[in-house]
């Protein structure tokens, strides 16, 4: 893309020289930067100071950086953001990189790849994409990703009568940290503070399902609520209609859209929809052993 808005200078022009367009690890000192030309570039209905904030995780980690940037003469041309988490799977510590928001300016679109090779030069990490455009997953497949299965329903929020009477949903804050627990807790939060994650909580006696949802458009219409993370599928299924209700009267939400991958659902009135691909990169872990958390759906509106 080219800047033209009223106010922003214009980026230098290119060269034939590859070493005219340097690369660098994005650091928090970079961020201000990044952020600004994310929103002149990628997305100017999301502010400066959110696209800022949002690049930074609000779980713990030692991250080796933010992703990568380009810069020509100074200026920053280009950025991959990346989110970094360490994750106990199968008893063992696996450490993960989410590929984020990917965006170059259009003079210096043959310097994209140099973004993607460096992320994927670094070692012991497994890799997820979770929103590649059309062009990425060809290119993600050629490197070796491969496809979730993101088959996706769509079910309608309806004020259902609140039956059985012994399922509970609630998405306040005190709440849900009286009675979530372990892991369940650790995971809530770590993404309490995730600029793009809300948190509902559905309890039938002692047992609680975790659910982070994300509002989404589709047709450009934000209508939707799209599931992210469902923490007990027995217990989800079993108060779908109650969550749904919660989402429509409190949230104020008309439909959810359900990935195969994050929850099987059997509901009156739901039907297909397109899905949108996510895809990872591993070389020992299973497709059932990834999920969407601790990642830009959890931390990045758009």
């Amino acid at each position: 893309m080219s800047l033209s808005r009223t106010g922003v200078q214009p980026l230098p022009k290119a060269t034939s020289t590859d070493d005219a367009v340097d690369l660098h690890p994005i650091t928090r000192d970079d961020l201000h930067e990044v952020a600004q030309f994310l929103h002149d570039e990628l997305d100017a209905r999301v502010p400066v100071e959110s696209w800022a904030s949002q690049i930074n995780p609000t779980w713990a980690v030692d991250q080796p950086n933010h992703g990568f940037l380009l810069r020509r003469q100074g200026r920053v041309v280009g950025a991959y953001l990346a989110y970094y988490s360490d994750r106990q799977i199968g008893g063992a510590t696996e450490c993960f990189c989410n590929l984020a928001a990917w965006c170059v300016a259009g003079p210096y679109r043959s310097h994209a790849i140099r973004l993607l090779r460096a992320l994927m030069r670094q070692r012991g990490y497994h890799f997820t994409d979770l929103s590649p455009s059309t062009t990425v997953q060809s290119l993600n497949s050629r490197l070796g990703f491969v496809p979730l299965d993101t088959s996706t329903v769509v079910v309608p929020n309806l004020p259902w009568p609140v039956v059985p009477r012994d399922i509970e949903v609630f998405s306040d804050d005190q709440t849900i940290r009286r009675v979530l627990g372990g892991r369940q807790l650790e995971i809530y939060l770590d993404h309490r503070g995730a600029a793009a994650a809300h948190h509902v909580v559905i309890a039938r006696g002692a047992q609680t399902c975790h659910v982070i949802f994300r509002r989404v458009r589709r047709k450009n219409l934000a209508l939707f609520a799209s599931l992210v993370y469902v923490g007990n599928r027995e217990l989800f299924r079993a108060g779908i209609r109650q969550f749904c209700r919660h989402l429509l009267l409190r949230h104020g939400i008309p439909a959810t859209l359900i990935e195969s991958h994050v929850a099987e659902v059997s509901c009156t009135g739901a039907f297909s929809v397109s899905d949108r691909p996510k895809m990872y990169h591993s070389d020992s872990l299973r497709p059932d052993q990834i999920d969407f958390l601790y990642s830009e759906l959890t931390c990045m509106r758009w």
